[in-house]
């Protein structure tokens, strides 16, 4: 069954399960957000395939997006928002119905395909990609100097999301993450990233600490930081 769904088209991936913050300015999204408060709705967010975030009529979104509940909102001058909104089903776009004043899509839920509590591969894959995660964020926390967490739930398919939201890689990975249809899957290609790319992080570090020690102070050389945004990119942020 398909329904009608107000889109937000962005340069991020919104997993279920995942919070995203957003500053609500242009008229036109103002106008999508003041509606879903007044009919409880919440709206659409999918990755920009084609098109730029803001003023672009013929914006083109990636098929496959999650739903944004409103969670919490802050009215600001000149009827502008800060809003918070968590991840909540995936749909895929069936057809776009409108583009005026903002894009009006229809789409159809997408569940995944498989039973995680009841797969002996996904009962192995669990604790070991959640171990490598738990490694993963121990030298993010390291390179950045600033502490944070990530509190994993208990089930496969929840775990498998929020680990993909939390990766610091390109969106154009996350929403290959997003797009497959079951968890083993998901778990399976986070599993093979973080084999590739812990290796890499740990010479990095290696690195650093060798660097540090050299010069016998706090910062970077100029070569440790291109190395750095090779893996992060250069607006690298814990948020």
């Amino acid at each position: 069954m398909t329904r009608r769904l107000r889109l937000f088209p962005l340069n991020a991936v919104l997993f279920p399960g995942a919070v995203l913050n957003l500053h609500i300015f242009e008229p036109r999204y103002k106008q999508l957000i003041n509606e879903c408060l007044e009919s409880g709705e919440g709206f659409g967010v999918s990755l920009i395939a084609e098109g730029s975030e803001a003023g672009d009529p013929n914006v083109m979104p990636h098929d496959v997006g999650s739903v944004a509940e409103i969670v919490d909102v802050q009215p600001l001058p000149f009827g502008r928002y800060f809003i918070s909104t968590i991840g909540r089903e995936r749909f895929r776009i069936e057809q776009i119905v409108s583009r005026e004043p903002y894009l009006v899509v229809e789409v159809e839920t997408v569940e995944e395909d498989d039973a995680p509590e009841d797969d002996e591969e996904v009962d192995e894959l669990l604790p070991a990609v959640r171990g490598l995660f738990d490694q993963y964020l121990e030298m993010i926390v390291e390179f950045s100097g600033q502490e944070t967490s990530v509190e994993l739930p208990m089930d496969a398919q929840g775990t498998s999301f929020l680990i993909g939201d939390s990766l610091q890689v390109a969106e154009a990975v996350k929403q290959r993450l997003l797009e497959l249809s079951d968890t083993k899957s998901r778990l399976r290609a986070e599993l093979d990233f973080l084999e590739r790319l812990l290796p890499q992080l740990r010479r990095l570090l290696e690195r650093r600490r060798d660097e540090l020690e050299r010069r016998g102070d706090s910062g970077e050389d100029d070569s440790f930081k291109a190395a750095q945004e090779k893996f992060f990119g250069k607006a690298f942020s814990l948020n």
